[in-house]
């Protein structure tokens, strides 16, 4: 349609009256096509002039910001930011559009026509022989979305706290049969006498103090993976904090026979993460990868950047892990540790979960593992949508 109206115009000069009439009217069908277009999308889309002024925008838009709401100038004749009237998303708006920037996804809670919404916004520069040209602006209201993902959240929470409950109630019996075993014994020892042998109370006291502690490891295990994690997010280096966690580990490893190796990737960038927590994830994956080495081995902890990602890989060369077991290793209370409270993957996968990103792991008994955390990199690189002039030309950055 767009190359039909570029060669009707270009013969424009030799239409008659009639033929130009007709080009008219199929030009007014076609921009009220448009316009039908945009007004039935969900989402609100705004295009502004290069002096910030809205030129183009849909009814969704139009609820969702209010423009045109009451008495005042026409939206068109002043810039976007002026006829709004929340001032937070005017603000952005903006910062954007002065700034040139591109920005996506930022989640504004607004109150339109009455009702309070969550919307999601995003803007691009227009880009035209290298000159920005305007601003593409996209709003989607996510109330609905994100209160699916709550109820969601929910459910799954409170499964997944149902099987840590049940969990924790099914660990604790054992130290506790083991403890009430031993006062039993120490009763029974100590029944009918003034006094009993120092070395067997000291030796069931012992135990006794053991299961305290093992209890108690369980209670704090449970209570940090069912309470809410207070993360906070900040630009950090993951190779800084991958090598002071290779190197808190070193003397460890090397007491159990094990060679300690950090490999480096070049150009890592920085991601956004919470140091405490991402190092606890890091450490929980090298204390699990030293338990799976009894007899040596070798460690090698990897940070390269691949894609929009940066990516942490714990890698081992222990027992390895059975092909039916590593749909189960990241649930709560699946262990194959004699000592292990089941916990310490599921914190893991928490930890990595807060922080936006996955795990996932690769292993073959008797070769080794390889757990790796990816993290997204944070999106700061421009991207220009190309602007068509009249004559059809398009340019693209």
């Amino acid at each position: 349609m767009r190359r039909f109206f570029e060669r009707a115009l270009a013969k424009s000069a030799k239409m008659n009256e009639g033929q130009l009439r007709d080009l008219l009217f199929a030009l007014a069908a076609e921009n009220e096509r448009l316009e039908t277009a945009l007004d039935s999308m969900l989402d609100g889309i705004v295009v502004c002039d290069r002096e910030h002024q809205p030129i183009i925008y849909n009814k969704t838009a139009e609820r969702m910001l209010g423009l045109g709401a009451g008495q005042g100038p026409d939206p068109a004749e002043r810039p976007l930011w002026l006829g709004i009237g929340d001032r937070e998303l005017a603000d952005f708006l903006r910062e954007t559009l002065e700034g040139e920037e591109s920005v996506f996804d930022r989640e504004f809670d607004i109150n339109a026509q009455g009702r309070d919404r969550l919307i999601s916004a995003s803007a691009s520069p227009l880009v035209s022989e290298g000159r920005i040209e305007g601003t593409l602006i996209h709003l989607e209201d996510i109330t609905d979305k994100r209160r699916r993902e709550a109820q969601l959240r929910r459910a799954e929470s409170l499964a997944s706290l149902t099987t840590l409950a049940a969990g924790v109630a099914h660990e604790i019996k054992n130290p506790l049969g083991s403890i009430s075993i031993r006062i039993q014994l120490i009763q029974k020892a100590a029944k009918g006498k003034r006094s009993i042998p120092v070395e067997s109370l000291e030796h069931h006291l012992g135990i006794v103090t053991e299961e305290i502690e093992r209890l108690n490891k369980i209670v704090v295990d449970f209570l940090f993976a069912v309470r809410p994690m207070n993360v906070e997010l900040r630009e950090g280096d993951p190779c800084a904090l991958v090598t002071e966690t290779a190197d808190f580990l070193r003397y460890e490893a090397e007491k159990a026979g094990v060679r300690v190796e950090t490999r480096i990737g070049d150009g890592v960038p920085r991601v956004l993460l919470d140091k405490r927590y991402m190092k606890q994830a890091v450490l929980n994956l090298a204390k699990n990868a030293l338990a799976a080495m009894p007899d040596g081995g070798t460690l090698v902890f990897i940070v390269e950047a691949k894609d929009d990602e940066v990516r942490i890989s714990v890698e081992d060369t222990g027992t390895g892990i059975a092909e039916e077991d590593l749909s189960k290793i990241f649930e709560p209370y699946y262990t194959t540790k004699d000592m292990g409270t089941g916990l310490g993957l599921t914190i893991t996968f928490k930890i990595v979960k807060e922080h936006q990103g996955e795990i996932s792991v690769v292993s073959k008994p008797g070769y080794g593992s390889t757990f790796t955390i990816s993290l997204p990199v944070p999106q700061k690189d421009r991207r220009l949508i190309p602007f068509r002039d009249s004559a059809g030309s398009e340019e693209r950055n």
